[in-house]
């Protein structure tokens, strides 16, 4: 375990390059060389939380709001595991209001007739309706906790908990989930210290995976011109959560390549082994909007796939061709725990 002096030293080296070197080996040694590829459905922007930052938050009158069957779901997921995907991530805004039997009863389909992994990001649940996900086949949950600090918290996610939100990822834990979360850095009023208090969060909920990406901001929310995160400070995060955690599985997320167009290589030199491509039927994708500079919005799921192995084989690493469960002893099958 390291403690805030090791992970503040990590973040404010004077030689950036050098603590990238080092998470790659780190990167090397503890996860392998295989980059794995998990396509991203974004199946509904319908939101009912309000947080300052996001292009998807409920007072957003200019967003057209849309939310995908069932069936075209299943569709979409279908397409993607023939082109190989192994592994899926089932994204939407908060409460969007599907029916928790339809959503089982996909996830058991995608399960019976695709065998991909599943990862859900959907927000805030009871533990019942989490225990019944994962029973119906979702193998990892993505709940960002976004931050450390309440100050921040409390103002850029006005209507939600931060008490609520670490007993949901508690409760993931306890329904047998591959537990994944993360934050945002760059937020306005956070500070190099907070970022080292995120890191030791994450060390303590032995998170299975990291998910977190640069604070950009969006025209169409109330932080529009405050700035944004540097490539500079995201890496330096990347590479000290890598090191910190070790095994973790740490995406090269899509916002990374919004700052910079290389940003996604130099993220897996620096300690990545995952990309989530885009592979949401293209009518929506104009819709899904986080923030602004989104790549990708007009590519084919065919042509995102042939994108991203051509990412990865251009740095001498290749598409690793399981479905990339957590490495922790507790998961080595994929098998229910925790019920």
């Amino acid at each position: 375990m390291m403690d805030k002096a090791g992970v503040m030293a990590l973040l404010t080296t004077d030689d950036p390059e050098a603590l990238y070197t080092r998470a790659d080996q780190v990167r090397r040694e503890s996860v392998g060389d295989k980059v794995h590829l998990r396509g991203l459905i974004e199946f509904s922007n319908v939101c009912g939380r309000d947080c300052l930052y996001c292009g998807l938050r409920r007072s957003n009158r200019a967003v057209a709001r849309y939310r995908m069957g069932t069936q075209e779901i299943f569709s979409a997921a279908a397409y993607a595991a023939g082109l190989g995907f192994k592994s899926l991530v089932l994204q939407s805004g908060e409460n969007c209001q599907y029916p928790a039997d339809e959503m089982c009863a996909l996830l058991r389909r995608i399960k019976r007739e695709l065998g991909t992994a599943v990862t859900l990001s959907i927000g805030e649940k009871t533990l019942d309706e989490y225990v019944a996900l994962r029973r119906s086949g979702a193998d990892r949950y993505l709940l960002r906790f976004e931050t450390s600090s309440s100050a921040l918290f409390q103002r850029f996610k006005p209507d939600s908990s931060q008490q609520q939100r670490m007993q949901c990822l508690d409760w993931l834990r306890q329904a047998g989930f591959q537990v994944g979360s993360g934050i945002m850095v760059g937020l306005p009023g956070q500070t190099i210290e907070m970022i080292a208090d995120d890191i030791l969060l994450m060390q303590e909920l032995d998170l299975d995976m990291i998910g977190f990406g640069p604070f950009i901001a969006n025209a169409q929310t109330p932080l529009s011109g405050l700035g944004e995160a540097s490539l500079d400070l995201t890496l330096r995060t990347l590479a000290t959560i890598r090191i910190v955690m070790k095994d973790v599985h740490i995406p090269a997320t899509t916002a990374m390549g919004a700052i910079d167009p290389q940003c996604r290589q130099r993220a897996l030199n620096a300690g990545a082994n995952v990309l989530m491509p885009n592979v949401t039927p293209t009518q929506y994708r104009e819709m899904y909007q986080l923030y602004p500079g989104k790549p990708g919005l007009a590519q084919a799921p065919s042509d995102t796939y042939d994108t991203l192995v051509d990412l990865v084989r251009s740095i001498g690493r290749d598409v690793a061709d399981d479905a990339g469960h957590s490495l922790k002893s507790i998961f080595g099958s994929g098998g229910l725990t925790g019920i």
